[in-house]
């Protein structure tokens, strides 16, 4: 039921697949792609959608510390609301992982619509240390 919902699309980094045809992915493996790619997306990056996208970069100077992490946290969330519709957002969290590198670890929890099968997605991202 949830698949007929997550539909199919072109994987991410784009590729080709077994047919030498552009590779599609499905599923968890869609939605796990497609928060990657709005995290990693700044405002203003797609012409033909330019508020698409997150502002986490905003941070990308600051120190790697819990008031930054809170900052990034809030970011992600909203970013996930307005872009993803096809989850139910449960938890962002950001703590800051090793403060050597700058590194921020974005804890994404969310569960599936039309499924009950919470999923959980961890990711570091990267601050420009001072």
């Amino acid at each position: 039921m949830a698949n007929s919902y997550v539909g199919r699309r072109i994987g991410f980094p784009i590729h080709l697949g077994d047919r030498n045809q552009l590779a599609t992915v499905t599923d968890d493996t869609a939605i796990r792609q497609a928060i990657y790619v709005i995290v990693n997306t700044v405002p203003g990056e797609r012409v033909m959608r330019p508020e698409f996208g997150c502002e986490i970069h905003r941070c990308i100077f600051s120190p790697a510390n819990s008031e930054t992490a809170s900052i990034a946290q809030r970011y992600v969330r909203d970013a996930l609301i307005r872009w993803e519709p096809r989850i139910d957002l449960r938890e962002v969290i950001v703590t800051a992982g090793n403060y050597d590198y700058g590194e921020l670890l974005v804890e994404v929890s969310y569960v599936i619509k039309g499924s009950n099968d919470p999923r959980s997605l961890v990711f570091p991202y990267y601050l420009i240390p001072q």
